[in-house]
């Protein structure tokens, strides 16, 4: 199998001598044998873009327009009503990602997020306004569930942009938010699955001949829910929800929220409270968020490069996959290491045009396509992100 898809690119007479240098030394730089045939919009990726350096046409309207991961498709239309209705794009975005927070069947975000290796639901957002270009965000925060509304009160009542830990939780408290156990029992069940798993001191486990009769009991003998449990614990979630939304006027806003990655050391915070990494708004440009694992996207900012990217005149898909060939050039595109992780980029600009890419074709249920969400006004839809990388791939 191929680094890259065997799609070919063409390139007119006059351009072809030198992009096919271009893809020799991309090829270099990447440790690529001589010969293997790069996609044009991977080399594009990698090389430096110029103002009117756009790849493809991008799809879009002139708004309202609102995009989210795909686990967010269901819940875009209550944002597309505050849009409508002339509201602001913000608390369109947050209205949409509060319905999955309050989900207690949806484990990536809110109540009934899977928790860290200790049991404990931690979570993490942040929000950005591009019409008075202002930011809050919150981090490894406990017992409180909507932090979307949270990050959103930190901007509107605070001058600060980030708070953090039990003062996030204090703070909120102090604000009228109501303090809950966010752990679920679907949640709690699948984490002592997991303990039992991982840890010689809570087993039976999965080397045991118990533990086919451990999870039975652990489930109540429910096939589909014990499936469900072995798939979080093999490929441990990286649970987010990001919430794109521009206006007829233009004006963009942005959320992300999540619960973090499944089983994570107590503490840590990925890219979704991160203003810049897992999500930028410019009010003259666009806006941008991710989903999957955070620690990549920090490392190149994914938010603010894909907002810099449409600033030159890249459309939001082209941006999304410049990103993330910043993330497969940190590895030296070695899909051994790549195939570790899954990566997911969203953006729209101020015009309403929109895109998302992936870094492997696949979402995290194999071999069903990746997707992200989309409402144009007139309904909310799923439609398949671009693919970095053309083959199955992520956690593997």
């Amino acid at each position: 199998m191929e680094l890259w898809t065997r799609r070919k690119f063409f390139v007119g007479s006059v351009v072809g001598g030198a992009l096919a240098g271009a893809g020799r030394l991309v090829g270099r730089m990447l440790g690529l044998e001589e010969g293997t045939t790069l996609r044009r919009d991977s080399v594009q990726a990698y090389r430096a873009p110029t103002v009117d350096g756009a790849a493809g046409a991008g799809a879009g309207s002139a708004g309202p327009v609102m995009i989210s991961s795909a686990n967010g498709v269901n819940a875009l239309g209550r944002g597309m009503e505050i849009l409508k209705s002339g509201g602001d794009t913000l608390d369109a975005a947050v209205a949409a990602v509060t319905i999955v927070e309050d989900d207690p069947n949806d484990d990536s975000v809110g109540y009934g997020g899977l928790p860290n290796e200790e049991g404990v639901v931690e979570l993490d957002a942040s929000v950005m306004h591009g019409p008075t270009r202002r930011a809050g965000s919150v981090a490894s925060v406990q017992k409180i569930k909507n932090v979307a509304r949270l990050a959103k009160t930190v901007m509107e009542r605070t001058n600060h942009v980030m708070i953090v830990g039990d003062g996030a939780r204090r703070f909120g408290v102090a604000q009228g938010f109501e303090e809950m156990n966010l752990l679920t029992e679907h949640s709690r069940k699948i984490w002592l699955a997991w303990k039992a798993k991982t840890s010689f001191n809570w087993r039976p486990g999965i080397d045991s001949p118990e533990w086919k009769e451990y999870m039975a009991q652990l489930f109540d003998g429910d096939a589909e829910k014990i499936a469900y449990a072995e798939e979080k614990i093999t490929y441990p979630i990286t649970g987010t929800i990001n919430c794109l939304a521009v206006n007829a006027k233009g004006e963009v806003s942005g959320t992300t929220t999540t619960s973090g990655l499944s089983w994570k050391i107590p503490g840590r915070v990925g890219d979704s409270p991160i203003i810049g990494a897992g999500l930028y708004v410019d009010g003259d440009v666009g806006g941008a968020g991710s989903t999957g694992k955070g620690e990549e996207n920090i490392k190149i900012s994914g938010g603010h490069t894909i907002v810099e990217m449409m600033r030159k005149g890249m459309k939001p898909t082209d941006a999304c996959l410049e990103a993330l060939g910043r993330v497969a050039r940190n590895y030296n595109g070695d899909k051994k290491k790549l195939a570790t992780f899954h990566l997911f980029f969203y953006a729209v600009n101020k015009d309403g045009e929109y895109g998302s890419a992936s870094l492997w074709k696949n979402t995290y249920a194999r071999p069903k396509p990746a997707r992200f969400a989309v409402h144009d006004g007139t309904e909310a839809r799923l439609e398949n992100c671009k693919p970095f990388f053309d083959e199955i791939g992520g956690d593997e």
